[in-house]
Parts: structure tokens; sequence; C-alpha cells
């Protein structure tokens, strides 16, 4: 049985899933509290988190090792690195890596952490096929599959936003999923991050993000609402 972690940084991105889950106890671990209950009939345990990256990893092995969760959903809003991107729209993570992670000057490539064995954590195809889906029965159209890019930064500087495009060739910036996606990976453990934009990651964030991200981040749990209920009908229809 499938037994979903579902993790948002933001009282605003887990909100709605807090509304629509039954059954709901609740635990604090580490500071944060653990909503554990269904959603859309599938078993799940929703944490807020907090910002970046290691509020996000500490999460994320709770989730691992006291849960005993069997896939990680990262759930969010991010801003955009690709011109492709418009405020609303929907990225699915393929990838994810480290926009701030740098040891260059010890030999390993831009992002990569000493010890690791891959510089990007790939999402898992099954779970990113069935993201992609929910997103775009949610906003058709308007679905995105590439790499999310994470650091501990707010991203509101466009020389900061080429920086990064140009070192990890990202769709999107926020500042938790690669955290999270390590983790994921450490623990063999299938992942996938969900992002709706917000911003430009730009100098026009300051006036973008206080009138989108509500709107990004309900659209975002949305989405996951209904990748929850795809993945509990397809549990079904192997059991029948």
């Amino acid at each position: 049985m499938k037994k979903l972690g579902i993790i948002g940084a933001m009282w605003l991105e887990v909100e709605t899933l807090l509304q629509r889950m039954e059954g709901t106890r609740s635990r604090k671990w580490a500071g944060s509290d653990f909503y554990e209950g269904t959603l859309e009939g599938l078993p799940v345990v929703v944490v807020q988190c907090g910002v970046g990256k290691v509020n996000a990893a500490i999460c994320a092995q709770i989730l691992c090792d006291c849960y005993q969760v069997t896939h990680l959903v990262n759930t969010g809003i991010a801003g955009s690195l690709s011109p492709k991107l418009d405020i609303g729209d929907l990225v699915v993570s393929r990838d994810a890596m480290y926009h701030d992670f740098d040891c260059r000057k010890f030999g390993y490539p831009f992002g990569k952490v000493p010890g690791m064995d891959l510089t990007a954590f790939p999402a898992d195809e099954d779970l990113m096929a069935a993201a992609f889906a929910a997103a775009e029965q949610v906003h058709p159209g308007h679905t995105h599959l590439g790499r999310v890019a994470s650091g501990d930064q707010f991203v509101a500087d466009a020389d900061l936003k080429e920086k990064i495009i140009a070192n990890t060739q990202g769709l999107c910036t926020e500042m938790e999923g690669a955290a999270i996606a390590q983790t994921a990976y450490r623990n063999g453990l299938p992942f996938v991050i969900l992002r709706a934009i917000s911003d430009k990651a730009d100098d026009s964030a300051e006036m973008d993000y206080p009138t989108f991200e509500r709107i990004a981040a309900h659209r975002c749990a949305q989405v996951t609402c209904t990748l929850a209920r795809r993945l509990k009908a397809g549990i079904e229809s192997c059991c029948q």
C-alpha cells in the first residue's frame, strides 16, 4: 500500500491539503507538526517543514524513519527560470539539484555534493508521469517537465537568476526541493517535486510575489490532491 509523505515549506502550501484530509491526527517532531490521515482515500502524512534546505531534509527524514512513507512529494511555489513559464504554470521535476553548492575548487562539478554519485537527483519515472497527468488535469496545457534548482536564497535579482540558469539549466528555483530529493535518494524512496510559478525570480519578484503566491500555492495543492486521487485509483485497479 502506498503511503505518501507530502512536504510544503509554508502554511499556505499545505492548508488546502489539511482541509481535505480525513481521520487526521497530529504529532510534533523536531518542531514541526506532522498530520497523518487520508487524502482522497490515500494514506498520507503532511508536514509544513519551514523554509530552507535543512528544514526540508529534517522533515523528509522523519517521514522516512517515523512514518515509513513509501513516496515523497514536495509541493509549493517557485520562481521561473525559463521564458516558457508564466506565473501560474506548473513544473513537475525530472530531477533536482542545488544552485548554491560549489566545490569546484576541489575538482567537483558545480552543484555536486562530495560523496554522492550524481549531481542531480532524478525523480521517480512513474510518480513523475502521474504528477504530470494530475497537473494537466488541473491546468491543461500549462505543465512543464524539467529540473528544479534549489538553494537557500529567495531569488529576486536578474543577474543571480542568469547565473543559476547557466549553472543548472533549471526550469524553476526554490528553497527545499533538492534537499528532499537528496534525502529520498539516500533512503531509496521515489519522489517528485510539484511547483507552481509565483514569480519571475528577477527584479519583478517583489511586485509579483505577494499577488500570486496564494493562487500558485493553492493550485499546486490542488494538483497534489489530484495526484493522490490518481494514485489511489491506480491501487484499486491493481487489486481488482
